[in-house]
């Protein structure tokens, strides 16, 4: 019999939690299982298996981002609006290291279309348009963005900058800089 109140949106938020805990990689539904105390049967009247449970928390990961990157530009341009979204990925990586690397799951297309993930692309082209690049150069600076944002983050979250001075935070500090200086002072195509 299935336990009262599960349903796929307490079991992906269960999982996201536990995801957390002990890393996204080591999410499946034999463990959601175990912390709600039930059979592994009761949980697939809700989930399909592993991998759905694991598109579930990517979703709410995104969700999650997009609402937190929608608060933090409201009302920001340029710089501001750079670290400003730069540091909403950062910190949610540090709060929920498991549901930030949820977020990285890929999705089938048809899930990624619906999902939150075209938010984070419409908040990065509106941090582009105070720098005043056309296409192609803004698709190009939206994957730099997001190479040197995630790229960053995955390096911290792992310990590579825990070894040596000066401090991860003047250092994210100065590559903040250095994106808007490059932003601004994008190179042009002969």
């Amino acid at each position: 019999m299935v336990r009262a109140g599960l349903t796929p949106e307490r079991l992906a938020r269960a999982g996201a939690e536990l995801a957390d805990e002990v890393g996204f990689e080591y999410v499946t539904v034999s463990a959601l299982a175990r912390r709600f105390d039930v059979k592994v049967a009761s949980l697939y009247s809700h989930v399909r298996n592993s991998r759905d449970l694991k598109t579930r928390i990517a979703l709410l990961a995104l969700e999650e981002l997009a609402d937190r990157g929608a608060a933090a530009l409201a009302g920001r341009a340029g710089k501001d609006a750079l670290a400003a979204l730069g540091n909403v990925y950062r910190d949610y990586a540090r709060e929920h290291p498991g549901r930030y690397a949820a977020a990285q799951l890929r999705l089938d297309p048809e899930t990624a279309a619906a999902s939150a993930g075209g938010r984070h692309a419409e908040m990065t082209r509106a941090i582009l348009r105070g720098y005043d690049l056309s296409e192609p150069d803004q698709t190009h600076a939206v994957r730099l963005l997001g190479s040197v944002f995630h790229g960053y983050v995955s390096l911290e979250l792992s310990g590579g900058f825990s070894h040596s001075a000066p401090g991860s935070q003047e250092s994210w500090e100065r590559i903040l800089d250095a994106l808007d200086a490059t932003l601004r002072n994008w190179p042009t195509r002969p």
